[in-house]
């Protein structure tokens, strides 16, 4: 039956108020009674001890019917003397009732995003411009698997544990807290994972204010949801409940895995650092979801064994790119320059697919490419910053045009510097109004300096007072705090970096050793690596982004844009003293997080010898692809594209072998114009990436070498689908030895038919192309509008010029023919070594060959021998007769013939200087391998008295299947050694020469 809202009742009044009134009241009656069911039945499911299962909030539009009927229930069950059930559905109608309030309050706090200050209309509606990232789990075993935000607590296929606890992982600015807002959102909305009764957000940057705080757990949740405060279920267990803590790395409370105290009871007040430490650990609320969001390196001080899934969030890839710009700026032309600017720059193209720079981004171009048209465009990390703390501090002077003070841009920006710094220094990321005096701020500035500092404004509570601000995003904290350190190294106010993080006999002895130096920039090389060594030793990784930023302040192009600030330059020694210091503890670091991020630091340098770096600590198994987790190989895959240097030939033998390092490397194979993939183990995989990279727009890959690896017809059949795309520019491929065959061949042939224009060398040598093969790409070759003008089959030049040679003489391509008379017709350019080139190549056919009369030596004889010997499965028929094979040219082919692949059936040897030494030892091959020769010439030989015997009795052999064995020139003979075989019977091996004086 269907349940009756209150508005269904007042639609059928409107419907009814002219008909008659005892109608009407009929009407309502029924609908009454059938809402009162309903609510009953609702009452029972709620008494019932499965409830949870059907836990759902209230319909706002309901809550003034349902509370009537719920005292009406309630009064009736407590006349009735069941005070216990009415006290039971009183108190699960408060859950409903917590739940529904906590919904709404989450749907108003996460329902708008802010890019900025978060004033008065400057949010927008997450739904309005949310771009869904990209969010990998790797398993133990094989790639990773893309999972859904929604989706980060259900399982996979082939998964059977249970998920509690969810550690998502990923670098500044890449999407994790927004991922958050979105999930939450959905929730309160009832559009996902509705099977979760409470949802609980506790931002861990907000709780390292109350560090020094002693509370419960009901404490905590009470403090930050005053909605929840009737509930009791918590020590119960009885609802689903998730918790979420966004931003370990943020956290600066000290989290003991190993000696903390241990805690059950949600009502017992300790320290919040034990209090979250049980909560992570599953000793408090076992039965609780955990969702913990981190930066990488902050990420591992968890213990495994408290993290039943691990996912990490890799940011857009190309498609939600522009689907982020189109969404942010609202002028869609301005939105497509935008875009169209971006792609022409590889290293900004690349860090967009972090979305925190898209919005700088959009911000900086839209202004840009809106007012002037064209403008400098931002390349590296450093400048993108740059540029946006210029862009804010002009935006501040339009706010406010009566302010002239020259002097507000630089001691503002100083002070703000100052701010983040000792607040980074201290762990803290929001601080108080007197953290701003202390450092010559005003809040009022603070507040109007749009969308780098802005004030957190909550109501008093009985843990803490007052105002809070934080910058914006964690990454512009860092900026600014490596800004001010720069400034003050650089204008030669003091060391603020060394002084307290490096031993004073270290500085001393740097001082001494560099006062034999002509550099006057010493004390900047101390700072610079004070500030290496001081990232390398806190393996949160709070300074990684710090140094980057301060060492990208170091080049001439970024000091430019600084100009009003700096007071005096920097000379380029300081920079390469840094790279080398750098280089030296790339050596020494194990730590793959650490490794790159001295990688990125040293693009930052804009060090030319960067992606050497990368390819010799790849190459070296020094970071193998299993160490390596997606978002660090998306890190170095980062590195490469924004360095400076050229990408347009990509060497994998560089970096790692495998299908798995190519897949990773992907966005730098689509930069290059030339691909050496030959040798690298590479299967079918790897080919499906390939054909994506062939057919995209932007394709630029005109020269590929595929060549050595095993990626078969499967590898062939993927990879045509990018050779047939239109968008292919694709001029040289190298197949060879891809264990390719017939079938990997008709998919090329057809390929190449669909798109004719642009291949012009084909390279297939060493493959397996079976009958039809060869002929669907020579066939192919000939039609007008293919462009294919080398193809090559043959694995020599020696092959190729047979092969030209013997189609001259016989005026037909040899790789078609099965049978191939050259009898007195080998060209004299033709050696019978390059024939043989020919006859070993897999591409080569033949079946039958006739050599008759061809002057061929002993020495020609072992090279066919080892030629046939090395694909002896064609071969069927041999005519070598009139040749000077000899005894030693014999027992070349009985090495042949003794092959057990060999699959000659037919041999002629006449007249080739063959005596009984040579026909002993073709009677020893076929004894060994009796079952394939069928029919044996070897007339005009000479085999003295045992060589006829000795192959006459091979003959008699039940397991040898030679037929036709024939000794004798002329056909009289042979008709008269029959007949007299068949008169005398005792004629046989053992007696044949007493009767037999003809010369052979």
């Amino acid at each position: 039956m269907e349940e009756c809202k209150p508005e269904a009742v007042s639609d059928q009044f409107t419907q009814s108020q002219h008909g008659d009134l005892k109608h009407i009241f009929q009407v309502l009656e029924e609908k009454i009674i059938t809402f009162k069911k309903n609510e009953l039945k609702r009452f029972k499911r709620m008494l019932s001890p499965d409830y949870q299962e059907n836990f759902k909030s209230k319909e706002e539009d309901e809550s003034d019917a349902r509370e009537g009927a719920l005292k009406m229930g309630l009064h009736f069950l407590r006349n009735m003397k069941l005070t216990d059930l009415a006290d039971k559905l009183q108190e699960n109608e408060l859950d409903v009732d917590c739940q529904t309030e906590l919904k709404r309050n989450l749907k108003n706090m996460y329902q708008s995003v802010f890019e900025g200050i978060p004033t008065q209309g400057s949010s927008a509606l997450l739904e309005k411009i949310y771009t869904e990232v990209y969010i990998t789990e790797r398993g133990p075993a094989g790639p990773e698997t893309s999972i859904k935000c929604s989706d980060i607590f259900k399982l996979l296929p082939g998964q059977v544990k249970p998920i509690r606890s969810v550690v998502t992982k990923g670098v500044a600015g890449i999407g994790k807290t927004v991922s958050v807002q979105k999930f939450i959102l959905d929730w309160a909305e009832g559009k996902e994972n509705q099977d979760i009764h409470f949802i609980f957000p506790l931002p861990l940057r907000e709780l390292n204010l109350m560090s020094e705080k002693q509370l419960s757990l009901m404490d905590l949740l009470h403090h930050f949801f005053t909605e929840i405060k009737q509930l009791t279920f918590l020590s119960q267990g009885k609802y689903k409940v998730l918790f979420i803590f966004d931003g370990l790395d943020e956290c600066r409370l000290r989290l003991d895995f190993q000696q903390h105290e241990s805690l059950t009871d949600v009502t017992e007040v300790t320290s919040l650092d034990i209090l979250l430490t049980n909560i992570i650990k599953g000793n408090l609320l076992p039965s609780a979801l955990l969702w913990i969001t981190s930066r990488p390196a902050a990420a591992n001080q968890i213990l495994p064994e408290c993290v039943d899934r691990v996912t990490e969030v890799q940011g857009f890839k190309d498609p939600q790119k522009e689907e982020y710009f189109r969404k942010r700026i609202s002028d869609q032309n301005l939105a497509s320059r935008v875009i169209s600017h971006i792609k022409l720059s590889r290293s900004l193209h690349s860090m967009c697919h972090i979305p925190v720079f898209c919005w700088i981004a959009a911000t900086l171009l839209g202004v840009i490419l809106g007012f002037s048209g064209d403008g400098q465009i931002p390349k590296t990390l450093t400048e993108m910053y740059t540029y946006f703390l210029i862009f804010q501090t002009k935006q501040r002077s339009l706010k406010f045009e009566n302010d002239l003070d020259p002097q507000w841009n630089h001691k503002v920006i100083l002070d703000l510097g100052k701010l983040a710094y000792e607040q980074l220094e201290k762990g803290n990321l929001i601080f108080h109004e007197e953290d701003l005096r202390k450092c010559g701020i005003d809040a009022r500035e603070a507040a109007v300096c749009s969308g780098i500092c802005y004030q957190i404004f909550r109501e008093e509570s009985e843990l803490y007072q007052g105002k809070e601000f934080c910058f914006t995003h964690l990454s512009i904290q860092e900026y600014l705090a490596a800004l001010y350190a720069f400034l003050m190294m650089a204008n030669g106010r003091k060391d603020i970096i060394s002084r307290h993080h490096v031993p004073e006999i270290i500085i001393y002895l740097w001082k001494w050793i560099w006062s034999w130096s002509p550099s006057t920039k010493k004390s900047m090389i101390i700072s610079y690596k004070s500030a290496v060594d001081k990232a390398l030793k806190h393996e949160d990784g709070r300074f990684d982004l710090f140094l980057r930023f301060l060492l990208g302040l170091s080049l001439e192009s970024n000091q430019t844009l600084l100009h009003g600030l700096l007071q005096r330059g920097q000379n380029k020694m300081c920079n390469e003293e840094t790279i080398s210091y750098i280089k030296e503890k790339i050596r020494e670091v194990p730590s793959s997080e650490r490794l790159i991020n001295l990688f990125h630091c040293l693009n930052e340098l804009n060090d030319h010898t960067l992606v050497e770096e990368v390819q010799s600590f790849l190459s070296a198994g020094t970071l193998s692809e299993a160490e390596l987790s997606p978002a660090q190989w998306s890190a170095l895959v980062s590195v490469l594209l924004t360095s400076e240097q050229s990408l347009d030939v990509f060497d994998l033998k560089k970096y790692i072998r495998s299908d798995e390092g190519l897949l990773r490397l992907q966005p730098v194979v689509e930069e290059s114009q030339k691909a050496r993939l030959n040798s690298c183990r590479l299967t079918e995989r790897s080919c499906t990436a390939l054909a994506c990279i062939l057919s995209k727009a932007s394709s630029k890959m005109k020269n590929l070498d595929l060549s050595d690896n095993s990626i078969g017809d499967i590898g062939v059949q993927e990879f045509c689908k990018g050779l047939e795309n239109p968008n292919c520019v694709l001029e040289t491929l190298r197949l060879s030895d891809c264990s390719i065959t017939e079938v990997g061949y008709a998919s090329l042939a057809s390929a190449l038919r669909l798109n004719p224009n642009h291949l012009r060398e084909l390279d297939l040598r060493g493959n397996d192309p079976g009958k039809s093969g060869v002929k669907l790409l020579l066939d192919l070759k000939e039609d007008p509008q293919c462009k294919l003008n080398k193809l090559r089959f043959l694995k020599g030049s020696a092959a190729e010029e047979a092969c030209d040679a013997v189609a001259s003489a016989v005026g037909s391509n040899p790789l078609l023919m099965t049978e191939l008379d050259l009898s007195k017709l080998i060209p004299e350019a033709l050696r019978v070594t390059q024939l043989c080139s020919l006859l070993e190549d897999s591409h080569c056919t033949l079946h039958k060959l006739s050599l008759s009369d061809c002057n061929i030596t002993e020495e020609g004889f072992r090279a066919l021998a080892s030629a046939l010997r090395s694909i002896p499965s064609h071969m069927t028929e041999l005519q070598l007769s009139w040749n000077k094979a000899g005894d030693s040219g014999v027992k070349h082919l009985s090495k042949l013939l003794k092959d057990p692949n060999c699959k000659l059936e037919k041999l002629k040897l006449s007249d080739c200087s063959i005596t009984e030494e040579g026909y002993a030892s073709l009677a020893s091959a076929l004894r060994f391998h009796p079952n394939h020769l069928r029919e044996l010439d070897l007339r005009g030989n000479n085999p003295g008295e045992s060589g006829v015997k000795l192959l006459l009795a091979l003959k008699e052999d039940p397991q040898c299947t030679l037929k036709n064995l024939r000794f004798l020139k002329e056909s009289a003979a042979e008709e008269s050694c029959a007949a007299v075989a068949s008169a005398i019977p005792t004629v046989n091996s053992r007696n044949y020469s007493e009767y037999h004086k003809t010369k052979y």
